[in-house]
């Protein structure tokens, strides 16, 4: 996913249907059929995550009653060694008995504090950067992410729209939401659904401008305008690539591009 330059060999390969399926053609009645169960395999795939988000705020929730024990033995312990280092200053014949309470006490506090820090490690957020963009995400979304990215780069693209769309159902706040809207996009183009990939592309530039993949998803726009015979459509959007990118690779084809659409 931080390769830039492998990635735009994959969507390049998309607008030029390179990696279409042969069937990508339906029927209204197969392609309605194939768009209920796609919303009922989105459906279950939400319903899972209910579920498992449901698991995890309860594992969360005990983890930090844990921890909170943890802590209050901490301050317990920490109470403890101060009261035996006031112990040590006025006392002379029980010093080593004193130090050798010292020492275990602060060896249960360095396990209680290495056991937290295992507890609570697996939940804390990781910094990641993907398209230029550095935010932080939990493990258990980067891993969503990576493992949907995977499945479009291997080419199988109705599972990767699949994991995609799942992905913006669990984590509708993600840093990782524009280049999961791109990825999708580009998976609905190579399925021949170009009225959907239009809604992701377009949805990409208009929450996220500034971000990298804007001017690859204002050409992918107007291709797909171009596929529903939008014509109009097309050339406003390669106009606008062209303006407001002028110095993109993707501003250099939709110049092309604008230059032979009649």
């Amino acid at each position: 996913m931080r390769r830039l330059r492998g990635t735009a060999q994959v969507v390049l390969a998309c607008v030029c249907f390179s990696i279409l399926p042969a069937h990508a053609f339906l029927s209204d009645d197969e392609a309605r059929k194939a768009i209920l169960e796609l919303r009922q395999r989105v459906e279950a795939m939400r319903q899972a995550s209910e579920a498992s988000n449901a698991a995890l705020a309860e594992q969360l929730r005990q983890t930090q009653e844990e921890n909170a024990q943890l802590r209050r033995s901490l301050l317990t312990l920490q109470t403890q060694i101060d009261a035996l280092k006031a112990d040590l200053a006025r006392s002379t014949g029980q010093d080593e008995q004193l130090a050798r309470s010292v020492s275990e006490l602060q060896r249960q506090q360095k396990d209680l504090t290495q056991s937290l820090d295992a507890r609570i490690r697996p939940l804390e957020p990781v910094k990641v950067s993907v398209d230029g963009a550095e935010f932080l995400a939990q493990p258990a979304e980067q891993r969503d992410y990576e493992a949907a990215f995977a499945l479009f780069r291997q080419g199988q693209m109705a599972e990767a729209q699949q994991a995609l769309t799942g992905f913006t159902l669990r984590y509708p706040r993600s840093g990782y939401l524009p280049s999961v809207l791109f990825w999708s996009g580009n998976a609905l183009y190579a399925l021949r659904d170009h009225k959907a990939a239009l809604a992701q592309f377009s949805r990409l530039t208009t929450q996220s401008p500034q971000h990298v993949k804007v001017p690859e998803a204002l050409l992918a726009m107007a291709n797909s305008q171009i596929e529903l015979k939008d014509t109009r459509a097309a050339r406003k959007t390669l106009a606008d690539l062209v303006r407001d990118y002028p110095q993109s690779e993707a501003a250099g084809v939709a110049r092309d591009r604008l230059s032979k659409l009649k």
